[in-house]
């Protein structure tokens, strides 16, 4: 099956035939929104990587976040983005402007963080490179989209409430730009969009460990595809309620 056929609804073929070098930050934001997925990867190999890379591609869905917390992870991230240069290959994990500055030279197109740490946002922000910094309460999200944050994971979004709290912020702040992170499932996928959430953040969900050793690519794909799905249903949802 091809990667055309398999695109999802939230496909923008505005970005067909470009490669994540040549867009600037604004384009990379609107494909990260435009997907509404960011897969978050831990793996052992840069072949691994790109394994996993490659079927997500093929599925539809070519945003990645690949930690950067191991000293070998940058030449991991380097690789992927070598070898797919039409996915938007991000770092993940990122603790400091040092690591962000590494993270940029090895070819990452953005960055995120489990945590506010506000000098990296605003280095990222002055480097005019996209940023998801972490954040929990609404001190912390506001004081991130303050700094310059394209968008603010909500992490450990399942232990604030999930959609609830979700929906709660946006009725907040609704300018801010939402991303759903720690605890996304299945079950809980459509109902954070719905609430809100821009995006959302899965990792083992969407990449179980075993399917990634047995090289088990229909279903990281399947898993993708119903990712996407969920995306395009909880956008329809959230649209329908607020036009109602």
């Amino acid at each position: 099956m091809t990667p055309q056929a398999m695109q999802p609804a939230t496909y923008n073929p505005g970005f067909e035939g470009s490669t994540s070098a040549t867009l600037d930050k604004e384009q990379i934001v609107n494909f990260i929104e435009d997907a509404g997925v960011i897969p978050a990867l831990r793996v052992r190999s840069a072949e691994e990587a790109l394994y996993v890379a490659e079927s997500l591609a093929e599925a539809g869905l070519r945003v990645i976040e690949i930690s950067a917390k191991a000293p070998e992870d940058l030449s991991i991230i380097s690789h992927v983005a070598s070898y797919l240069p039409k996915s938007i290959v991000g770092a993940g994990g990122i603790t400091s402007p040092a690591m962000a500055r590494r993270c940029i030279d090895a070819g990452a197109r953005f960055l995120t963080s489990d945590a506010l740490i506000l000098d990296t946002v605003e280095f990222a922000a002055n480097e005019k490179m996209p940023v998801v910094p972490g954040a929990f309460t609404p001190t912390e999200i506001l004081a991130a989209w303050n700094a310059g944050a394209d968008f603010v994971k909500v992490v450990p979004c399942d232990a604030a409430g999930g959609a609830s709290y979700i929906r709660s912020i946006k009725a907040a702040f609704p300018d801010v730009r939402l991303i759903a992170a720690g605890g996304v499932t299945q079950q809980t996928a459509l109902g954070l969009i719905a609430a809100g959430a821009t995006a959302l953040g899965v990792g083992r969900d969407l990449i179980p460990s075993e399917a990634v050793r047995l090289r088990q690519t229909a279903r990281i794909q399947e898993l993708a595809r119903r990712f996407l799905n969920f995306v395009d249903n909880g956008r329809i949802e959230a649209a329908g309620r607020n036009s109602a």
